[in-house]
């Protein structure tokens, strides 16, 4: 089987799920937005060496540590205009990357420090979305966040559901694990099951099993946040794989798993792409999808992601079809659009691209 290349992945049609909107900034926006607003924190103004304090920033085993790299980027998005920017940006250069259908997650809290609200963060976001898709073939949607640790949870949840018909298609949480079990956010996900709205909960990241069973069993995650843990229940016997009844119940439900190979190893979740779990789980059948998380932290894009783990797993270009497959699967979209994205796009490119 012929390992594809970058440029070969590039070409070809991608699903994003999990991309965080605030760890996908271009440096350059970054420098220019903090001298709009006045923001002096920065450690560095120049921009090659801004990218590389961000990239060894987030690289230091440790999800809490990795979530530091956050305080700059969200102190310059406190506008409008400046969300909008990073907004229409991202966009940008998915479509660049050849990602045609994108959920791209944030925590509007993070944006309303300096006056903007809740609601005015998010019209932001999705007015950037709309400008940076036109001509470019990419949908862009959102995922709302509650930060766990915050009591903004429920009011998040509400506002996600008051703009469903505007391209917020689902929930989130998301921040650190330890601590914080999903079961505390209970209201917020009671709320979004009586409207049947989407969401999906981060979950065996930073934590294990317990994290990923209670967000299945009390709170109904449709979609596990990374979940990469769950290879804790998959043990090695006479040279097969055993699965734990959770990890059974994974993969017999079909529960996407939305893995961020490069930033799982930046978080300690794993020792390195080639040892990261993902290879297994996808030859074991799971409903794995490939995904970014902070493109700026991990110095990263989607077909990056995919060519270092068809480099490592030795996938060829009909393994990255059926993970792009499995995420538009997986999309909060409704049942008919997501068979639309697949027949009338993913599948007849692939094909093209000889990877039928």
């Amino acid at each position: 089987m012929t390992t594809p290349s970058l440029e070969l992945i590039r070409s070809a049609p991608k699903v994003l799920l999990h991309d965080h909107l605030d760890g996908g900034l271009r440096p350059q926006t970054i420098l220019d937005l903090a001298e709009q607003v006045g923001y002096g924190d920065l450690p560095s103004r120049d921009t090659d060496d801004l990218a590389r304090w961000m990239h060894a920033g987030a690289d230091r085993r440790s999800l809490e540590l990795y979530l530091q790299t956050f305080a700059h980027t969200t102190a310059v998005m406190q506008t409008s205009e400046a969300v909008e920017r990073v907004a229409a940006e991202c966009a940008e250069d998915l479509a660049d990357d050849g990602v045609v259908y994108a959920e791209v997650r944030f925590a509007p809290e993070l944006f309303c420090r300096q006056g903007l609200t809740l609601q005015e963060s998010v019209e932001a976001v999705l007015s950037g979305f709309a400008l940076g898709s036109v001509g470019r073939g990419i949908r862009v949607c959102a995922l709302l966040v509650g930060m766990r640790g915050a009591d903004r949870c429920l009011e998040v949840a509400e506002l996600a559901l008051r703009m469903r018909s505007r391209g917020v298609v689902g929930f989130d949480i998301a921040g650190p694990e330890a601590g914080y079990p999903p079961g505390d956010y209970q209201d917020a996900f009671a709320r979004l099951r009586r409207e049947w709205f989407h969401y999906t909960i981060h979950a065996g990241e930073g934590y294990g099993l317990p994290s990923i069973r209670e967000a299945l069993r009390t709170c109904g995650a449709e979609r596990l946040g990374h979940g990469v843990r769950i290879v804790d229940d998959i043990r090695e016997v006479d040279g097969g794989w055993e699965l734990g009844r959770l990890a059974s119940y994974v993969r017999d439900r079909r529960i996407p798993l939305e893995l961020c190979p490069s930033s799982n190893v930046h978080t300690g979740a794993t020792a390195s792409i080639n040892a990261h779990p993902v290879g297994l789980l996808h030859s074991l059948g799971f409903r794995v999808t490939i995904n970014t998380d902070n493109r700026l932290m991990s110095n990263t894009s989607l077909s990056k992601e995919m060519a270092l783990c068809a480099d490592a797993f030795g996938w060829g270009l009909s393994d990255l079809r059926r993970l792009t497959v499995n995420a538009a699967k997986s999309a909060f979209l409704p049942f008919d659009e997501r068979r639309s994205l697949i027949d009338g796009k993913l599948l007849p490119a692939y094909a093209a691209l000889g990877g039928d």
